[in-house]
């Protein structure tokens, strides 16, 4: 098997984060795991939690090893300014945004084969002057990608989202012919490309309870859902399920048959994925030009470096990074 080399950025150097990259440098890893952070910043944090661990310095143009136990390669990016576990601090905004940079243009020049992210602060980001609202959109800009669907995944279940974060009086504008159509290829597409789903089903959300009951509670599954599900049955060939009341949905039923289930909005289908994965789910960015994963959970700044961060999403998101990177390969 050829050995693959896998950024990750430590997020917020506040946070958790770099308590999450520590603590994984101690098992081995089939791959290379190329952190994307500052060196010095990644030693103290090691000994504070009291993790001996080796820093070695990331070099390209040596082959790719497998990650060793008790070893960590970095590509050092500089704090702005010296981070203090559980205290943000504005002038290290840029740092961060350095580390997801470097990462997506090692993954665009072939350098890297997967990222990792991470939990950031966009608050602190914000307030370093960058305008961000998120991991995603970052990505799709530095990679002129004009649209990104947002999928969550655990044992036994994938959730693919129509809209993300937008206030609910807004949803059922946004459900158009238009979108549906753009979000359910780029999911057929990477179910088939990134997951090796020759032939996905997708089981797709009604918008209204009971997908609105033959117009009874809504009419945007007549008018536009159900007429557009069939429009991409019939001309191509995608295995399309619905719409389907998504109250009963999550039965066993169909999650047997389903390999992704598309809801209409976020809180339609992520409570169920986080009640049923809640610490070792993960969050898959679909219709980037490359593989990248993230934890499902923020910086927690007050577990940070006491050695109470919960390495099970964080896992998880390096794991499904992993076997994404040798499907593709």
């Amino acid at each position: 098997m050829t050995i693959r080399r896998i950024a990750v950025t430590a997020g917020e150097p506040a946070g958790i984060g770099p308590d999450l990259v520590v603590a994984l440098s101690q098992e081995d890893w089939p791959h290379q795991i190329v952190v994307c952070a500052d060196k010095q910043m990644l030693a103290e944090r090691a000994k504070i939690l009291g993790i001996s661990l080796e820093l070695i310095d990331y070099d390209a143009s040596i082959p790719a090893k497998a990650q060793r136990s008790g070893t960590l390669v970095v590509s050092h990016l500089p704090l702005a300014e010296p981070s203090i576990v559980g205290e943000l601090n504005e002038a290290n905004g840029h740092y961060v945004l350095n580390t997801l940079e470097s990462a997506a243009i090692g993954c665009m020049n072939d350098e890297f084969d997967a990222i990792v992210t991470g939990p950031v602060h966009k608050g602190v980001i914000n307030r370093a002057g960058v305008a961000f609202s998120g991991h995603t959109e970052f990505f799709a800009e530095k990679s002129n990608t004009p649209l990104v669907v947002m999928m969550l995944a655990t044992e036994g279940l994938r959730v693919a989202l129509v809209t993300t974060h937008i206030p609910l009086s807004h949803v059922s504008k946004a459900v158009t012919e238009e979108r549906l159509e753009k979000i359910i290829h780029i999911l057929q597409k990477d179910l088939v490309e990134k997951f090796a789903i020759e032939k996905p089903t997708i089981y797709v959300c009604g918008l209204n309870p009971h997908a609105g009951e033959d117009g009874c509670l809504g009419r945007e599954e007549i008018e536009t859902i159900t007429p557009t599900l069939e429009k991409i049955r019939q001309r191509d060939g995608i295995n399309l399920v619905g719409p389907l009341p998504a109250d009963t949905i999550f039965n066993e039923k169909y999650l047997q048959d389903a390999d992704a289930v598309l809801g209409m909005y976020h809180d339609q289908v992520l409570p169920v994925l986080k009640y049923k994965g809640f610490g070792r789910s993960v969050n898959i960015t679909l219709g980037l030009p490359f593989i990248r994963t993230s934890v499902d959970h923020g910086t927690a700044l007050d577990l940070a470096g006491k050695g109470l961060a919960d390495t099970g999403s964080f896992r998880t998101a390096l794991t499904h990074a992993i076997e994404l990177v040798e499907k593709k390969q």
